[in-house]
């Protein structure tokens, strides 16, 4: 009976060495995995999954992820606005010189009648698939700020006048608009100058594609 006992105690003895060993062999595989990056880490991951499955071949990463519960959030994706893709400065211009030899009307939206300074402007950024509101007031608060005139670039808008007037920039001191009754829609020398410019306005961005 003594010599059972002690055969007992000496398995006892033994079995809890080899569980302190892999208590220890796992914490510095724990420490080894905090140095890599996710990427490896999921590698890893799955091939020391593989290997305790006994199959071959890397697992797909959501088969994996399912089966351990995934720690990692799901990111919503960004919110996007009515912007036109990727429409620029250039291809407002060119939208907006179809329109050239348009009559002037007042409230008018419709080109095959006739359009204001905001309708006009409306429409030729509606083309190019941009929603801009009706009228100048509202124009005006869209897009980012220019800070002047010699930054503006084309397809900019400038607004005059406290928000009586607004037309769209071509560059090079020009600027297109439908500017009163009795005119029609027409490129002209950028008349806005400091003294009656009241913001100028990017809708989207400068430049080619």
């Amino acid at each position: 009976m003594v010599e059972a006992l002690g055969r007992i105690q000496g398995i006892q003895a033994s079995l809890q060495q080899l569980a302190e060993r892999s208590v220890s062999s796992a914490a510095a595989s724990v420490s080894t995995a905090s140095s890599v990056t996710p990427a490896d880490s999921s590698a890893s991951f799955a091939s020391a999954l593989n290997t305790a499955l006994g199959t071959s071949g890397v697992p797909d990463l959501s088969t994996v992820l399912s089966a351990v519960g995934s720690t990692t959030p799901v990111q919503a994706p960004a919110a996007t606005g009515n912007t036109g893709g990727g429409t620029t400065g250039d291809a407002v211009v060119a939208a907006a010189k179809k329109y050239i030899g348009v009559p002037y009307v007042w409230g008018g939206t419709n080109p095959a009648v006739g359009m204001d300074c905001s309708g006009f402007v409306q429409r030729v950024f509606k083309d190019l698939g941009v929603e801009l509101p009706r009228v100048v007031s509202d124009q005006m608060q869209k897009g980012t700020p220019v800070a002047s005139l010699a930054e503006a670039k084309p397809g900019d808008l400038l607004v005059s006048y406290g928000g009586e007037h607004i037309s769209i920039y071509l560059g090079n001191g020009k600027a297109i608009d439908a500017p009163v009754p009795g005119q029609t829609i027409q490129i002209r020398d950028a008349w806005e100058k400091y003294s009656n410019l009241t913001s100028i306005r990017r809708i989207v961005p400068a430049g080619g594609a």
